[in-house]
């Protein structure tokens, strides 16, 4: 491995991650809600979309700004009351928007990573 790849590889993911981690937590509340430690191990267990608090929860304030989601606190078992995250209908409807969107764009962007594309020579 080259000087410096494992941090070219740590800023692409950064970019992927940023680029879908809203539609993918909304994903995670399409069933049931979910409170943010929920979320974060969630996303955890998926590797590639592992996260931080500093990330989850405030985009969780901006999708309960946005009326993506609504919030409720629920007593816990094992300590303090929790907040839960439901989707709300136009949380739903841009999941559902995503969801259609979200192959054709994989599928582009798999075209241009698995297929050789000859040079056009220069440029300028």
């Amino acid at each position: 491995m080259e000087p410096g790849d494992s941090t070219k590889q740590a800023r692409a993911a950064a970019q992927l991650r940023k680029g879908v981690l809203e539609y993918c937590v909304l994903a995670l509340m399409r069933d049931r809600p979910r409170y943010g430690v929920e979320l974060l191990h969630a996303l955890e267990e998926s590797g590639a979309l592992a996260t931080s608090q500093g990330t989850v929860y405030p985009l969780l304030s901006r999708l309960r700004r946005d009326d993506l989601v609504t919030t409720t606190w629920q007593e816990s078992a094992s300590g303090p009351p929790r907040r839960y995250y439901a989707l709300t209908d136009s949380g739903r409807a841009a999941l559902d928007e995503f969801t259609r969107v979200w192959p054709g764009f994989r599928n582009a962007v798999d075209a241009f990573l698995n297929t050789p594309h000859p040079s056009t020579g220069d440029l300028a």
